[in-house]
């Protein structure tokens, strides 16, 4: 990346707490830790970052992450670029809190990163609405309020609560609303076994369903290029493109599975650069593709939906995570009827909290 002159960075760590427990298979999140990056030039202005590593899942999740950051951030500062760069490409998360900052910092400081006609005109970009796992009850609650705000693009978390009482959930939704009236997506996180896994896609596929993401853990891949030629249902690799950033070693995982979605999440992937070399091989093959934020405070998620904005992909992308926080920072972006909007002139940003730590 290139650094323009004379700035300086510093970072501070940052709780985001939700509003209700968010469950998903690896377990039942109330709160996570983003570390927040200021880059700023001698009159001030500034660009900001956010480096949020997910714990259980980012390649560069490690107790010593906040400390590493800072040691980062004194690199930066003493013109270290050799050490800098190096530390960048075992930290993906990093490497895009500084990708983000600098884009930010180039454009002005204005939390205009990417033009287009979602961040200049709020024109609506689609997005899924997500399902928490939970009990049979919550999942249903939460349904019924994404139906009511007009979402017409659901995800489903799978794999926690009874199999069965999942497929309930998804009969009575498919009994009420065609898939050309709502699409459904689900995610199982790795929940499922390779022994059971195809026994149990064969059972969603009867539901008419878009895909699944991330059926068995990542790291078996003949086991899920198995899977993908065998399933009825589409399925979507996620967790699986985690910590691969040399070329060969993405066409190589595409080629031997053959998925038919991969889903790019910049804080796991690397940044805005490292998630479109992703879609790039994805295109070659004929695979497609969509964004997804992975629990960013509105700061990241500003930046990853103004990017995705840019590129053209008309599917619902996965960027309806900004409300899920009680202290979240706020911000132009609004979920309106399925559609997330970029308004400035309606929602100005409040990045008191922010400024508070600095």
């Amino acid at each position: 990346m290139r650094i323009p002159e004379k700035l300086t960075a510093r970072c501070f760590p940052y709780r985001l707490d939700f509003k209700q427990p968010a469950g998903t298979s690896r377990g039942v999140l109330t709160s996570k830790i983003s570390w927040m990056l200021v880059l700023e030039d001698e009159n001030g202005v500034q660009g900001l970052g956010e480096c949020g590593p997910l714990a259980g899942l980012s390649f560069d999740d490690r107790p010593d992450f906040g400390t590493r950051l800072q040691r980062l951030c004194e690199q930066f500062n003493q013109a270290e670029w050799a050490t800098f760069e190096e530390t960048l490409l075992f930290y993906p998360a990093m490497r895009f809190g500084f990708e983000m900052a600098l884009q930010d910092y180039v454009q002005g400081g204005k939390r205009l990163l990417f033009e287009s006609d979602f961040s200049l005109q709020g024109a609506p970009q689609a997005i899924n609405g997500l399902i928490w796992m939970g009990s049979a009850d919550f999942m249903k609650e939460q349904i019924a309020e994404k139906l009511e705000r007009g979402f017409r693009c659901l995800k489903l978390k799978v794999g926690a609560i009874d199999f069965d009482a999942e497929l309930a959930i998804l009969k009575a939704l498919r009994s009420e609303f065609s898939a050309q009236d709502l699409e459904l997506r689900v995610d199982a996180n790795g929940a499922f076994s390779p022994t059971d896994a195809l026994r149990k896609l064969q059972q969603l596929a009867s539901f008419d369903l878009h895909s699944i993401e991330q059926p068995i853990k990542a790291g078996q891949v003949a086991a899920m290029a198995q899977l993908c030629a065998e399933s009825p249902l589409p399925i979507a690799l996620d967790e699986e493109l985690i910590g691969l950033t040399m070329a060969e070693e993405l066409e190589d995982l595409l080629d031997q599975v053959r998925p038919p979605y991969i889903i790019l999440k910049p804080t796991l992937l690397g940044g805005f650069e490292a998630s479109e070399q992703w879609i790039a091989a994805a295109e070659v093959q004929g695979i497609h593709w969509w964004v997804t934020s992975a629990l960013e405070s509105n700061v990241g998620l500003n930046a990853i939906a103004q990017w995705t904005a840019t590129l053209g992909n008309d599917l619902p992308q996965g960027l309806g995570t900004g409300q899920l926080y009680t202290n979240n920072f706020p911000s132009p972006l609004h979920i309106q009827g399925g559609s997330l909007q970029y308004l400035p002139e309606e929602h100005a940003w409040n990045l008191t909290g922010f400024k508070d730590n600095l």
